[in-house]
């Protein structure tokens, strides 16, 4: 039988940007809802992380199978009608109330990236459909971790994807996040600590990104949790429980400052 040789993958060294980070973070501090702001930093500060992480997922046995299927999610996601079909408790079902609760797309996280002017072709078709399956599966992590998309929430699943992809400029964002809803926060609010939290959470957990996401939504979503080996947090709920007992709105913080600066 004839062996075939493994691909040797290869990239460009990526030099790292702080001063760009830092002018685009400033941005998503005044508008919390311009997201693309994060893809912006992200790409200053990352370096050659995505790659690495690439290399890691593509020589691994799950994330070779993954290229080989090469299925493209959006489209798959977006089927609303097929998502209603599963079981209540199932993790489909539980995408879809989130989705639909927050008036999101699969396409729509897509059509952000396009227009973030980041350029999404990472010199390799693997490469680009690894990029795909991190982007894709974002807002899974909501569902499976607890976390809104609350400024904490956004923050909090940052960290909980730095612990399993890397990446200077996803925890750079995490946690000069936290600091901006600190000053909104209750004194002594566990608003880092949710943050580092989701770190330990993603850590210990299994990557989603190396799985097969449609096998997974019509099964139980505590099953799914179960198999990823994630924990529901806890300090998160509790930052959410000193503001609204302070009478402030967790989803209002950073924007409702902006606002009035």
């Amino acid at each position: 039988m004839e062996m075939t040789e493994p691909t040797v993958y290869s990239f460009t060294k990526q030099r790292r940007r702080p001063l760009k980070a830092l002018r685009h973070f400033r941005e998503l501090i005044r508008n919390k809802e311009d997201t693309t702001q994060v893809f912006h930093v992200i790409q200053a500060l990352n370096g050659d992380s995505f790659q690495k992480q690439f290399v890691k997922f593509a020589t691994s046995e799950k994330g070779r199978k993954r290229l080989e299927e090469n299925i493209y999610l959006p489209p798959l996601l977006d089927n609303h009608d097929w998502l209603r079909t599963l079981p209540d408790d199932s993790f489909g079902r539980a995408y879809l109330n989130f989705m639909e609760t927050e008036g999101l797309t699969a396409q729509g996280l897509v059509d952000e990236y396009a227009g973030s002017s980041i350029d999404r072709d990472y010199g390799h078709p693997d490469m680009n459909i690894y990029g795909d399956r991190l982007r894709d599966t974002h807002d899974m992590l909501h569902v499976l971790t607890g976390y809104g998309r609350d400024a904490l929430g956004e923050a909090s699943v940052l960290g909980f994807s730095h612990a399993q992809h890397g990446g200077p400029g996803v925890i750079f964002i995490a946690y000069g996040a936290a600091l901006e809803i600190r000053k909104t926060a209750p004194k002594g609010a566990p608003v880092l600590k949710s943050v580092t939290e989701a770190r330990k959470i993603g850590k210990a957990a299994q990557d989603i990104v190396y799985e097969d996401v449609m096998a997974l939504l019509p099964l139980p979503l505590e099953e799914v949790r179960a198999r990823l080996g994630i924990t529901m947090p806890t300090h998160y709920h509790e930052v959410h429980r000193m503001m609204r007992d302070k009478g402030i709105d967790p989803y209002g913080v950073i924007g409702a400052q902006t606002a009035a600066a």
